[in-house]
This record gives C-alpha cells, sequence and structure tokens, in this order.
C-alpha cells in the first residue's frame, strides 16, 4: 500500500480533480482554484514525488500505470469510487486521460499533456527541464534574485511555462522555483513518464488543448492519432505550456466547459 496523494480541497459540488505537470505541485493551480470552486467541489493533488506527496516506493518506478494505481488507491481512501471529472495539465494532462482510459474519469480536460508524440518527446524538452533542475538546485538564490524581474521572469519561463509569465507574482515564481529544487522524484518521473500514451480506447468525453506558443510540446507532440476521434481538439491563442498564471479565466472557463458532468460534448 502506497502513502495517500496530499492534496487540497475547496469548494462545492460534483467533484474535479486536478493534476499538475513534472517539477510544480497543486500550487500550479492555485491561480484558477477560486473561480473553479465557485461551482465544483475541488481537489488538488500533489503527484508522488512532488510537492508533499511521497514518492512511489523504490520497487515501484512512476510510470503513467503506477502512477494511477496509487492514485485510485487515494481517491478510494477519501471515498471517491465513482467516475469524477479530472483536467490536467502536462504530466498531469497525460495522467488524467490514463484516467478516461480506464474509466476512473467521467470526463478529461488535458492542457498541453504529454505522451502524444510518435516514439519519444522532442529532444529539447529534457535540456529544458534538466537546465531548470539544475538551476534550481544548484542556483536558487541566484535564480530568486532574478525573477524579481519581470523581463526576466518572462525570459526564464517562456519555454517552461508560459510567454506572459510577466505577470507571474514574485511569490508565485519563487514557488514553482522551491517545487522542482525540492522534487523528490523529478528524475525517476521524467525517465519513466517517456513512452508514448495510446487512449483509443478512450470513451468519455475530453477536451485536449494546446496554445500556440507552447514552445516545449510542439506540433509533433499534438498526434491526434493517439486517442479517439471523438476528443475535442483545442488550440488556445497566446498560452504556453503551463497556462494557468497567463489566463486563468480562459482555463477556468475551458475546465468548466469540458467537464460538464460527463455529458457529450458538441
Amino acid at each position: 500500500m502506497t502513502a495517500g496523494w496530499h492534496y487540497c480541497e475547496s469548494g462545492r459540488g460534483p467533484t474535479l480533480i486536478l493534476l499538475h505537470g513534472i517539477g510544480m505541485s497543486h500550487a500550479a493551480w492555485n491561480p484558477v482554484i477560486s473561480e473553479l470552486s465557485s461551482a465544483r467541489r475541488v481537489i488538488a493533488f500533489d503527484i508522488p514525488g512532488f510537492g508533499l506527496t511521497p514518492p512511489l516506493p523504490k520497487c515501484t518506478p512512476p510510470t503513467i500505470a503506477n502512477l494511477l494505481d496509487s492514485l485510485e488507491e487515494s481517491l478510494s481512501t477519501i471515498g471517491i469510487n465513482s467516475p469524477v471529472d479530472f483536467a490536467g495539465n502536462s504530466l498531469g494532462g497525460c495522467l488524467a486521460l490514463e484516467a478516461a482510459r480506464r474509466g476512473i474519469a467521467r470526463s478529461v480536460v488535458a492542457i498541453s499533456p504529454t505522451g502524444l508524440w510518435k516514439e519519444h518527446e522532442p529532444a529539447h524538452v529534457q535540456f529544458v527541464f534538466g537546465g531548470l533542475r539544475f538551476m534550481s538546485t544548484h542556483f536558487p538564490s541566484l535564480l530568486k534574485s532574478a525573477l524579481h524581474v519581470s523581463f526576466l521572469r518572462e525570459v526564464l519561463f517562456a519555454i517552461p511555462v508560459s510567454m506572459g509569465s510577466h505577470r507571474m507574482s514574485v511569490r508565485d515564481a519563487h514557488r514553482a522555483i522551491d517545487d522542482v529544487a525540492t522534487s523528490k522524484a523529478f528524475e525517476a518521473t521524467f525517465d519513466n513518464t517517456r513512452s508514448p500514451f495510446e487512449g483509443a480506447a478512450i470513451r468519455v468525453p475530453g477536451i485536449v488543448a494546446f496554445g500556440d506558443r507552447d514552445w516545449l510540446l510542439m506540433r509533433s507532440a499534438q498526434r491526434r492519432s493517439n486517442l479517439p476521434p471523438h476528443t475535442r481538439w483545442v488550440k488556445k491563442r497566446g498560452w504556453g505550456h503551463v497556462p494557468m498564471w497567463i489566463d486563468p479565466s480562459g482555463v477556468s472557463q475551458l475546465i468548466l466547459e469540458g467537464n460538464v458532468s460527463g455529458k457529450s460534448l458538441s
């Protein structure tokens, strides 16, 4: 039995599960929580090895399948035993799609999901994440000092987060660096979640959204053939890879539109 996933809960209504990307924590969803929780019971999890959730046991590699096994246990522990709505970003988007494939999700909104490539992720992804991880763990004070300057926030976060990152508060930018630096399963999770995701068996409603300024996962990593034909694909103007800080209202509206209590999307 694995330890339960740490989570933050707010709001009332139909349950909505939020899953973040690699190197982040549930805090990545903070910009949209208030709007989402006005209509939903929102549960934002820390994925194992990130935030306050401990890594999976050493004998259990953090693959997409194993992470979902662990999430199912945590959902059962908190009394969620029937399909609920999911939204995820980046790695969390792939996990949300896997939840849909297994029938755990009633509907899914995946924002910039990983795994939709043909064979492996774009070559530059490992260098972007590797560089950010190195700087966050070896030179955190220098990096945090730079983030006090809005122009430098824009430059440093343009690819891993999004263009428009100068809009992030310094506090949120520092939290993002701390989350990367303190990740206990960063490398293991990256290495074990690189296989292509095959979601042809998904039967529930789904939206996949990519920003036109997502320079981390570009066109080669957005293969529609990895998902069923009924999936709705959305291209969002001005969004980068992690758009919650850039367009919180737009992200919230997309999720609430897509998670319509499992009804078919038109």
